[in-house]
């Protein structure tokens, strides 16, 4: 039995566009369907969590558009070739660079960080896009593209092919700094006519045989980072789609470069989207998680130091997606608590509810769906869409199975598993424990039947020698069945 509000209440979903800095109701070019575009990552090194703060959000915004009854193909680009170790078209390119440091080729290092990549994505149940679009399986296309543009758009240099972004209107509108010949966000390279303009095509430098490398009618080289989102999205999407993901960071210079190339293929002032969202950064007390630094946790960290990669989701979901999110310790730990208590109250019900069957849904159910749906459905307000969740978690005027149905449902749009997982599931052993997880737990456990009798001195002594081997028991924690390794100060 399906649960959903009743007919005519379910509202139209509104979205967050950065191209006109407003909340829209989302109104999709086709009915009924949803087309999406989101900027993947570059595979040259493992995604840091702040990179999968990114896909967690396109993840819940593809839940919200399948939450409202839309079809939705989604397509994510994998940029492996053609990225330069700085944004603003300079520097060296970060998969030959990785090669070099590797001792792999640059395609094995393309492989090898896009299966890690899609490894964290499934850990933290987000869905796989309808296409997984591959850069380096696209050049022709883009030397097509670049072809088209050329004789009205672009001029030929030593270095390259570079787009000449005076030749397109408002140049820079989504960046928010909109000039007739662009910010000088882009560093200065010799023979450009405006600082703003930027490397379509980048021609190998003399006597340089790179890894990836192809010909072009503008010399050996690759193409410009830019260029493959114009080509993909348009290729899979059309040259007018639904919606533009990707971070903020891309709205000030990756994104008014494609909506450049977009105006150029098309000789329209269409940018390519009719909405462009961007999340947030998740950010430390020094500022943003970034690669470059070096210093960047990666999901797998958090697992090291016994945290459930769920966790980590619920601690995103708690804050709206294009507000800063501080990533702490005591973050992941409140989170953590949050999802285990949730799990507690759902191992419950299933108890409860084995031998009852669902009761017809009621009104108080589909009042309490509205609310969540409401949320939902206001720019992806997940942080008041939770605590909805849990209010129906824990109403005790509706039948056990009807929490979990209604519970089941909102878990759609929050992605969080509530449905499958366990106490046992949340039991994450860390990778320094230093002590077989049965072990550990015989130990708690004994320290626990101390306590209870109030042998103090026993239960101190079993914590100590817990510490001693790396463990460190969460007595603050009320529901008392997770430990970890304390993550160093």
């Amino acid at each position: 039995m399906t649960i959903a509000p009743p007919e005519g209440t379910i509202p139209r979903l509104r979205l967050f566009n950065s191209m006109t800095r407003t909340v829209e109701t989302f109104r999709p070019l086709h009915p009924g369907t949803a087309r999406v575009y989101s900027c993947g990552p570059t595979v040259y090194s493992f995604q840091h969590i702040g990179n999968m703060r990114a896909y967690i959000f396109t993840d819940t915004l593809s839940r919200a558009l399948k939450f409202a009854g839309l079809e939705v193909t989604h397509i994510i680009n994998i940029t492996d070739v053609g990225h330069l170790t700085s944004d603003a078209d300079t520097g060296e390119d970060k998969l030959e660079k990785a090669s070099a440091k590797e001792g792999r080729s640059a395609y094995e290092i393309a492989r090898f960080y896009t299966e890690a990549f899609w490894r964290d994505l499934g850990r933290l149940n987000i869905m796989p896009p309808t296409r997984w679009s591959l850069a380096s399986q696209h050049v022709t296309d883009m030397i097509a593209f670049a072809e088209k543009i050329a004789p009205g758009h672009c001029y030929l240099l030593e270095s390259g092919l570079y787009f000449d972004t005076s030749t397109v209107p408002n140049y820079g509108r989504l960046a928010g700094s909109e000039k007739r010949h662009g910010e000088g966000r882009i560093e200065e390279v010799a023979g450009k006519r405006h600082p703003g303009d930027f490397a379509i095509w980048r021609r190998s430098k003399p006597n340089e045989k790179r890894q990836m490398e192809w010909s072009s009618p503008w010399g050996p080289g690759a193409p410009g980072w830019h260029l493959e989102c114009s080509v993909m999205s348009m290729k899979y999407l059309g040259e007018h789609f639904d919606i533009h993901t990707g971070g903020i960071d891309h709205r000030e210079i990756h994104h008014p470069n494609e909506i450049a190339q977009n105006q150029a293929y098309t000789g329209t002032r269409d940018s390519g989207a009719t909405v462009w969202m961007h999340n947030n950064f998740l950010v430390d007390r020094s500022g943003k998680l970034s690669k470059s630094t070096g210093g960047a946790l990666l999901l797998e960290d958090l697992l090291g130091r016994g945290y459930h990669p769920a966790a980590f989701r619920l601690m995103c979901l708690q804050a709206h997606y294009r507000s800063p999110l501080e990533f702490s310790f005591p973050n992941l730990d409140a989170a953590l608590a949050r999802l285990k208590r949730l799990v507690k109250t759902i191992e419950g019900l299933r108890g409860a509810a084995q031998a009852t069957t669902p009761p017809t849904p009621t009104a108080r159910e589909n009042d309490l769906l509205k609310q969540f749906t409401l949320e939902i459905a206001d720019d992806l307000m997940t942080p008041r869409a939770i605590p909805v969740l849990e209010q129906a978690l824990e109403d005790k005027k509706i039948p056990a199975p009807a929490r979990l149905r209604i519970v089941r449902k909102m878990d759609e749009a929050l992605g969080l598993r509530l449905g499958e997982l366990s106490r046992k599931d949340l039991r994450v052993r860390p990778a320094d424990a230093g002590l077989a997880k049965s072990d550990v737990e015989a130990r708690v456990e004994a320290r626990r039947k101390a306590r209870a009798e109030k042998n103090f001195a026993e239960a101190d002594r079993i914590r100590a020698d817990l510490e001693n081997s790396g463990v460190v028991l969460m007595d603050g924690d009320p529901l008392i069945w997770e430990w970890r390794i304390e993550p160093p100060q």
